[in-house]
């Protein structure tokens, strides 16, 4: 869906998805897998074939990386995610007009299809707008950062962050061989110290006033 007021170009942006009552879309690791695949999919603007094939083959890294080589139409730098049973978080820099409206149509859309086709059933699964809000500096995407990688210890899903496989967290770390998020032009920090600012957990309760209009919950 194409918002009424276009979000900008060259601009980041905390973008949040909730499924409709709270109902859990996610419901195991190849649904996770699904959604990380057209996350990973659909920042390109133009793709070489349809998803549905591109999820048939076998080499997906090899495939990303000799397409990402030779494409340069990305809509989307995508600089931090964190999908939860029931919502997704991504933080997102906006590259083209509209690039972050037509990526998540894209990504969702396609998630709806598999689903309903895999668990027999019709019609929506997200609210009907995703919510997106503006981050105005580095400082408030690092704390941004963690407050999403902080997510799943703080719904208790897991206790420790790098627990959970399908956030960013671990790439941040440098210990996946998941290459999805571009951040480098926005953030520089040492990943040692970036695992304690996450675990600084007394720092985070109190510095959490610094994002919380950007927490969209």
């Amino acid at each position: 869906m194409i918002r009424k007021v276009p979000l900008a170009n060259n601009e980041v942006y905390h973008v949040y998805t909730r499924s409709i009552d709270n109902y859990i879309t996610f419901r195991d690791e190849n649904d996770y897998t699904r959604v990380l695949e057209a996350i990973k999919y659909y920042k390109h603007g133009k793709v070489p074939t349809s998803f549905s094939n591109y999820i048939k083959i076998k080499n997906k890294k090899f495939f990303s990386l000799k397409y990402e080589l030779n494409t340069n139409n990305p809509v989307v730098h995508i600089i931090a995610y964190c999908i939860m049973p029931t919502h997704v978080h991504l933080i997102l820099k906006q590259l083209n007009d509209n690039g972050i409206s037509l990526y998540i149509k894209n990504v969702f859309d396609s998630y709806t299809r598999y689903f309903n086709s895999k668990y027999q059933r019709k019609g929506t699964l997200w609210e009907s707008k995703f919510k997106s809000v503006h981050v105005e500096s580095n400082e408030q995407l690092l704390h941004l950062t963690r407050y999403i990688h902080l997510n799943p210890t703080t719904a208790g899903i897991v206790k420790e962050p790098e627990d959970w496989p399908y956030s960013s967290y671990m790439e941040y770390l440098n210990k996946s061989d998941e290459k999805i998020c571009n951040y480098v032009d926005c953030l520089d920090m040492d990943m040692n110290d970036y695992k304690n600012f996450v675990d600084d957990r007394m720092d985070y309760q109190r510095e959490l006033a610094l994002i919380k209009h950007l927490s969209l919950e």
